[in-house]
C-alpha cells in the first residue's frame, strides 16, 4: 500500500524546491502560478469560514452530518471534503477534531463484509458509497492513523479499520458492484443491473481519487465506466440519464461526464470536447437549472479541469451569488436540506483554494 505525503506538506516541499530553483535561475524566472495558485479572494474566505463554522455547529456527536435521506456516510464525506478543501489539517487545529470524528463515522458505517460505505438498503446507497470513498481518498495519507481511534471510547476492535483498509475495501466493493452491472456503471444499490450517469459519476470519481491516492484500481474498471459514459454522451455534448438515448440538456450531467473524462485522462476523446463545449458555449448564470447545488459542485470542477479561463468567469458569478444568499448562521438553504446545500456550495468554491489532490489540474 503506497502512502503519499499530506497535501499541505507536499506543497511546502514543492514551494521550497521552487525557491531553491529560483535562487539559481536567471532574473526573469517566474513562479509556476498555475500550480501554486493565486491568493484566495477575501469574499471567498469569508463565505467559506462562515460555512465551516455552521458545519461545526451542527455536527452530531457520532461525527455525522445531515439526517434522514440527506444524511449518513455520503453527506459526512462531503463534510470532510469541505474542511480538507480549504487546507484544514485533520491532525491539528480548530477543526481537526471534527474531521477525525467524521472519518471515524464513515469507517464505522462500512459493511465489514461487503465494503459498502453507509449501508446497502437505501436508494442512496451508492451515492453514499461514492462520496464517502472520495472523502477517504482525500484524507488518506494526511491523517495520522496512530491517533485516529484514540478518542473513540469503546468502539469494537472490528470497526477500528485504518483509512487505508477501509478505502481498499470500498474500492473492492465498487468493482464487485460494477461487475454485476451490464452497462459497466452503477445505480442506487450495489446489486443493481442498470445504471445512471449521476450515481456512476459519484462512484467513478471516488475510484479515480482512490487511484490517485495510491490504491490499486484495475484499468478495466475505469475503462468500462468511461465506455458507459461515452455511450451516454451525444455528439452535441448532451448527456443521458439512464437507459438508452434520452439525451437532454442537463448542466449537472454534462459536468459529471466532462469531469470523469478529465480525471480519467481521456481529454483526447470527442465526448470530452463535446461536453466541455456544451458547458462553455453558454456559461449563463452560476445559479441556473435544477439540482442547483449539485450542479454547481460538478460544474466548478469540470470547468476548472477543462477550461480554466471559463472557470474564472463562472467562479466570479458564483462568489457573488453565494455571498448574497448565505444565511446569517453560515448555511445555504437547499431542496435537499441546509447540510447538503452548504457542503455542495462550499465545495463549488473550493477550487479557489486548490488544496485537495482531486482539485489539482
Amino acid at each position: 500500500m503506497n502512502k503519499r505525503l499530506p497535501a499541505r506538506h507536499a506543497r511546502l516541499l514543492a514551494l521550497a524546491s521552487v525557491f531553491v530553483t529560483l535562487l539559481a535561475a536567471p532574473a526573469d524566472a517566474q513562479l509556476p502560478n498555475a500550480q501554486i495558485g493565486e491568493a484566495v479572494p477575501r469574499d471567498v474566505r469569508e463565505v467559506y469560514q462562515k460555512g465551516l463554522d455552521y458545519l461545526l455547529s451542527i455536527q452530531k456527536e457520532d461525527g455525522s452530518f445531515g439526517s434522514g435521506t440527506y444524511g449518513g456516510a455520503g453527506v459526512s464525506g462531503m463534510g470532510v471534503m469541505v474542511f480538507l478543501a480549504s487546507g484544514e489539517d485533520p491532525n491539528f487545529g480548530r477543526y481537526s477534531g471534527a474531521i477525525r470524528k467524521a472519518v471515524r463515522f464513515i469507517v464505522r458505517n462500512q459493511d465489514k463484509t461487503t465494503g459498502i460505505l453507509g449501508g446497502r438498503t437505501s436508494h442512496t446507497s451508492m451515492y453514499n458509497h461514492g462520496f464517502a470513498m472520495l472523502a477517504l481518498s482525500e484524507v488518506y495519507g494526511a491523517i495520522d492513523e496512530r491517533t485516529l481511534w484514540r478518542e473513540s471510547g469503546d468502539v469494537p476492535a472490528d470497526e477500528r479499520r485504518s483509512v487505508g483498509q477501509a478505502l481498499e475495501l470500498a474500492v473492492r466493493a465498487s468493482i464487485t458492484s460494477q461487475k454485476k452491472n451490464k452497462h459497466g456503471g452503477w445505480r442506487y444499490g450495489p446489486d443493481a443491473t442498470d445504471a445512471d450517469t449521476s450515481v456512476s459519476g459519484a462512484v467513478l470519481v471516488g475510484l479515480l481519487a482512490a487511484r490517485n491516492a495510491g490504491i490499486e484500481v484495475p484499468d478495466e474498471a475505469i475503462d468500462r465506466a468511461i465506455t458507459y459514459f461515452q455511450s451516454m454522451t451525444s455528439d452535441s455534448g448532451q448527456v443521458a440519464y439512464s437507459g438508452v438515448g434520452g439525451f437532454g440538456v442537463s448542466v449537472p450531467r454534462q459536468s459529471i461526464a466532462c469531469l470523469v473524462y478529465a480525471l480519467a485522462r481521456r481529454k483526447d476523446v470527442k465526448q470530452f470536447n463535446a461536453t466541455l463545449g456544451a458547458l462553455t458555449s453558454d456559461l449563463g448564470s452560476a445559479s441556473s437549472g435544477s439540482y442547483l447545488e449539485y450542479g454547481r459542485y460538478y460544474e466548478a470542477q469540470a470547468l476548472f479541469h477543462g477550461d480554466v479561463e471559463s472557470w474564472k468567469k463562472w467562479n466570479e458569478r458564483l462568489v457573488r451569488e453565494l455571498k448574497s444568499t448565505q444565511k446569517a448562521n453560515g448555511s445555504f438553504q437547499a431542496s435537499n436540506g441546509p447540510e447538503v446545500g452548504t457542503c455542495l456550495n462550499l465545495l463549488g468554491l473550493a477550487l479557489n483554494y486548490r488544496f485537495l489532490p482531486i482539485y489539482e489540474r
